[in-house]
């Protein structure tokens, strides 16, 4: 199974799709739209749909800025302001129609050093 990754910063969103084996197949990086939360959304689409043409065995994992609330799945605590108070996860799998896997960007990369990383 591919697996896409989708890093969502202030600045960029930066997308990489593994092989099985954790192999760089292919990444990209745009510009992260400023204060437009639906054009967020979109670039994120776009993104993955470049990345997965012709691919139909994936899962999409998502780092976002900011905390995640447990209680109501919405962004909170975000630089990214228009993040704030939204409910990014579902709306993108509404828009991707597919689940993901989110959590917050420090945490993510906590895990891949421990798990995939000099930590490891």
């Amino acid at each position: 199974m591919y697996k896409l990754g989708i890093d969502l910063g202030g600045t960029k969103v930066e997308a990489i799709l593994l092989d099985e084996k954790f192999n760089t197949i292919q990444r990209k990086r745009v510009p992260t739209p400023q204060n437009n939360y639906s054009q967020i959304l979109n670039t994120i689409s776009l993104l993955a749909a470049e990345l997965l043409a012709n691919i139909e065995d994936y899962s999409i994992g998502i780092c976002t800025p900011g905390a995640i609330s447990k209680k109501t799945g919405l962004i909170k605590n975000s630089n990214t302001q228009c993040l704030i108070g939204k409910s990014l996860k579902e709306d993108l799998e509404n828009k991707l129609d597919k689940k993901i896997s989110m959590e917050n960007d420090a945490k993510c990369l906590s895990k891949a050093e421990s798990t995939l990383g000099i930590a490891k």
